[in-house]
């Protein structure tokens, strides 16, 4: 573990922030769509983190939510530039783009701050030479939840977020608009086929048993390389 100091905090709304740090040298290079472990320092409390930045980039990013009580949240929303954290140096994970096999299309299916490790991977050049399209869906439960969304329609990529629980152009779950048909009408896409999609997913538990999971939808892109999913339920 590392001691890196914070650069700049940023919270959207009463439960959604994220931050930068610096990045040591000693900090070993990683792949888009890895995570490294975050704690205060001070205590054994250490939480699993996926990195937002790309891996060009002088400093680490991350985005996390704020949970009350949570033995790393309660104390990590309150940090501020000058803090120290620790920062582990040696990033890993399976939710990479290297696990794909050749694919025209490449989906990055995010809930929440699920978004984190596809915003390294749609800001690293190495993902546009091996995909000629990369559409991001992102669902979150309010607009302000919509982390990095200037970012994110500033990219060479089509963005697709949904929002669940306000007024918004596109309401409700990812999952939902696969089933009805909303999502490929409004992108004016094919569903998924294992011949032209790629898929990587980080979303909630509560949503992947239905439409991510059940056939038709993906049935036959479950074969080695076809589909990456990353999914964890701690509390941080």
């Amino acid at each position: 573990m590392n001691l890196e100091t914070v650069l700049d905090v940023r919270h959207y709304s009463d439960g959604l922030f994220s931050f930068r740090t610096t990045r040591s040298d000693s900090i070993r290079p990683f792949k888009a769509g890895q995570f490294t472990m975050i704690g205060m320092a001070d205590d054994d409390v250490l939480r699993a983190y996926s990195i937002a930045s790309p891996p060009s980039a002088d400093a680490l990013e991350f985005l996390s939510i704020k949970v009350p009580g949570g033995p790393l949240t309660e104390r990590l929303q309150h940090i501020q530039p000058g803090d120290q954290i620790e920062v582990g140096d040696r990033p890993t994970g399976t939710l990479v783009t290297d696990n794909l096999t050749e694919g025209r299309r490449l989906w990055c299916v995010a809930t929440g701050t699920g978004l984190a490790p596809f915003l390294s991977i749609v800001q690293d050049p190495s993902t546009f030479e091996k995909f000629s399209e990369v559409i991001l869906t992102h669902t979150v439960r309010t607009v302000a939840e919509l982390a990095y969304r200037e970012l994110l329609e500033s990219l060479p990529i089509t963005y697709y977020p949904t929002v669940t629980r306000e007024s918004f152009e596109r309401t409700g779950r990812i999952t939902a608009r696969m089933e009805s048909g909303a999502l490929w009408t409004d992108l004016g896409v094919d569903p998924w086929h294992p011949d032209v999609d790629r898929i990587m997913d980080c979303v909630c538990s509560s949503i992947r048993p239905s439409a991510i999971n059940s056939p038709p939808m993906v049935s036959n892109m479950e074969p080695i390389g076809r589909r990456v999913s990353s999914c964890k339920s701690v509390r941080l």
